[in-house]
C-alpha cells in the first residue's frame, strides 16, 4: 500500500502546457553575479546610489501617492504582497490536497516561505539600507530594512512555486498559463509599482528579484535532495 497523505506526489502533470519554471544554474549565476555587484557597488556608494537618487527624485515629483491613481498603483504592489499570495496558494493547496490527496504542495509552500524569511531578511538586516524618503537622509541606519525588495522577491518565489504546482499536477492549461503570466509578470509589475510610489529604490527591486531567482532555484534543489526523497521513501509499498 501507498500512504494516502502522499499519494500521487511529485506524478508527472497530465499535460504540460509551460515548463515547471525551474532557474536554470546559468541564470541562477547571473542573478547571483547582477545582485553582488550591485550590493558591493551600494555599499561603496558607488554610482547605482547617485543613480537611485535621481530616479526617486523624479518620481518624488509626479507625485503619486497624493494622486487620484495611488490606489490603483497601491493594488498592483499587492501582486507581491505576502497575504495576497498566500491566499491563492491556501486555495491552490487545498484543491490539490483534495484532489490528489497529498500533502507535499504545503511542504512546497512552507518551504518556499521559510527559505525566503530566512534569505530575504539577512540580507535586509545585514545592509541595513533606509528606503527613499527617510528623514534623516541615511542611505544606511540599524533599522533599515529596503534593500531588497521583499516584495519583489516574494512575488518571484511565491507565483514561482505556484505555477510548479500547477504544471506538476496538471491542472487546466489555461491555469497553468495563468500562473506563468503571474510569475513573470507579478515581479515585474511589483517592482515598478513600489519604485513609481518611491516606496523603494531601483536598485531595491532589482536586487529583489535576483535573490527570488537564487532562492527559488534553491527552493527547487531543497525539494530535490531532500522533501522529493523523503516522499519516495514514505510512498514505497509496505509489507
Amino acid at each position: 500500500m501507498t500512504s494516502g497523505v502522499i499519494r500521487d506526489a511529485g506524478a508527472p502533470g497530465r499535460t504540460r502546457v509551460v515548463s515547471t519554471g525551474r532557474p536554470s544554474w546559468w541564470l541562477m549565476l547571473v542573478a547571483l553575479i547582477v545582485g553582488g555587484l550591485i550590493t558591493v557597488d551600494l555599499l561603496a556608494g558607488g554610482v547605482l546610489e547617485q543613480i537611485d537618487l535621481r530616479v526617486s527624485r523624479i518620481l518624488g515629483g509626479w507625485g503619486l501617492r497624493d494622486s487620484s491613481a495611488y490606489p490603483v498603483v497601491w493594488l498592483v504592489t499587492q501582486l507581491g504582497g505576502r497575504a495576497t499570495i498566500l491566499i491563492v496558494l491556501a486555495i491552490l493547496v487545498a484543491y490539490l490536497a483534495w484532489r490528489r490527496r497529498t500533502w507535499v504542495p504545503l511542504l512546497r509552500v512552507l518551504l518556499a516561505l521559510g527559505t525566503l524569511t530566512v534569505g530575504v531578511y539577512a540580507i535586509k538586516y545585514g545592509t541595513g539600507r533606509t528606503a527613499p524618503g527617510h528623514p534623516d537622509e541615511l542611505f544606511f541606519h540599524v533599522d533599515g530594512a529596503s534593500f531588497p525588495s521583499g516584495h519583489v522577491a516574494n512575488a518571484v518565489i511565491m507565483w514561482g512555486v505556484a505555477r510548479w504546482l500547477a504544471v506538476e499536477y496538471g491542472l487546466p492549461a489555461q491555469v497553468q498559463r495563468a500562473f506563468w503570466w503571474l510569475s513573470v509578470a507579478g515581479p515585474v509589475a511589483t517592482g515598478l509599482a513600489m519604485v513609481s510610489l518611491d516606496f523603494h529604490w531601483v536598485t531595491d527591486a532589482v536586487v529583489g528579484g535576483a535573490v527570488g531567482v537564487l532562492l527559488l532555484g534553491v527552493v527547487h534543489r531543497l525539494d530535490a535532495v531532500v522533501l522529493s526523497r523523503w516522499v519516495r521513501a514514505r510512498g514505497r509499498p509496505t509489507a
